[in-house]
């Protein structure tokens, strides 16, 4: 579900995402944030963990579930909640679509966090 207000970023075509793949982008004036295609769809969050400074793109994906690559905290890619220590705050997701063909991410403007 997109907000109003929110801006279309694009990330890549679809048929360059196949399902098990992740893509991190860094919009302009923001963190890098990973889009991850698994089989239940695409969720994009904050790339970087909250428990240490390690991309989660490099973590091992499971349903949807990413586990960080240092310390295997796990992130819920629908929520950004973690499942338990080390990680104690979640990473903040973001809204996914696809037009004609691309991957669009939509981000906040500023004051609308979620």
């Amino acid at each position: 579900m997109t907000h109003p207000g929110a801006t279309a970023f694009p990330v890549c075509e679809l048929v360059t995402l196949p399902v098990g793949e992740v893509v991190t982008v860094t919009p302009p004036g923001m963190a890098a944030i990973s889009v991850f295609h698994t089989s239940d769809g695409l969720y994009a969050i904050d790339d970087t963990c909250t428990h240490q400074d390690a991309s989660l793109a490099d973590g091992w994906v499971e349903g949807c579930t990413v586990e960080c690559p240092l310390h295997e905290a796990c992130f819920d890619l629908r929520t950004g909640v973690p499942s338990g220590p080390p990680a104690k705050i979640a990473v903040r997701t973001h809204d996914v679509s696809i037009v004609d063909g691309t991957v669009l991410l939509h981000l906040e403007e500023k004051g609308d966090a979620r």
